[in-house]
């Protein structure tokens, strides 16, 4: 199903088999269940749009959830909120690809993820996006992740939550590999102000240009080359 060039203010997008949307807005939706803005299962393609807005009551993502395999690219995944997995969330054994994506102002109100969720055997890459100014209640306030995240040239500004601000490698078997990635200026209530890692692989790869300072009330829990 493709839709391109149209504006799907008010109107949420469900979609089980080959997703295109070009140049469009999903925006402002409520859902009692499950998601607000848009469910795809399949093959995912989102370019030039912005999914905003849009609440999940009682459903655990307010802006994306993939299942399958996805692209976004050049789009904005803003302001939504629902109970946990506010801006985007994965399925299990997904692939996503977020490239030049803003990721902001979302807010999972009682739970994980307040910008991006990954949940364990899924892939995700951000490359030249921003994830900034999400709020996770308990955890992950940039980014809650139980798979496999490879972050290349990203901006991680302004998060907020309970335990890791940032980003919060939440699991033994998470992975996370950063690449000319900036952490900067999150918080965390209790630890982890920047990225808390909890058991698994965190890599920063500096020699790339990627730092994580100026995080509060710390930089990094669990994570061997991050200092303070």
């Amino acid at each position: 199903m493709s839709y391109p060039g149209d504006s799907f203010t008010f109107i949420s997008v469900r979609d089980f088999g080959i997703l295109d949307i070009s140049k469009s807005q999903v925006h402002a939706n409520t859902a009692v269940a499950g998601g607000a803005g848009v469910i795809a299962f399949g093959a995912t393609r989102i370019k030039h749009s912005s999914i905003t807005a849009n609440h999940g009551q009682n459903g655990t993502v307010g802006g994306l959830f993939v299942s399958g395999t996805g692209t976004v690219t050049d789009s904005s995944i803003s302001g939504n909120t629902a109970l946990e997995a506010a801006g985007v969330l994965t399925d299990t054994s997904t692939q996503l690809t977020l490239r030049s994506v803003t990721l902001a102002d979302n807010t999972a109100v009682a739970g994980v993820g307040g910008g991006l969720a990954i949940n364990p055997g899924s892939s995700v890459v951000t490359e030249g996006g921003i994830i900034a100014n999400n709020t996770a209640t308990t955890e992950g306030g940039g980014i809650f992740n139980l798979g496999e995240l490879v972050s290349r040239d990203t901006k991680i500004i302004g998060n907020r939550s309970g335990l890791g601000g940032g980003i919060s490698n939440a699991s033994n078997t998470a992975t996370a590999n950063l690449f000319g990635t900036q952490v900067i200026k999150n918080i965390a209530i209790t630890d982890g102000g920047g990225i808390v890692n909890n058991g698994g692989t965190v890599e920063l790869n500096t020699a790339t240009g990627t730092i994580v300072v100026k995080n509060r009330p710390n930089n990094c829990v669990g994570v061997p080359q991050c200092s303070g």
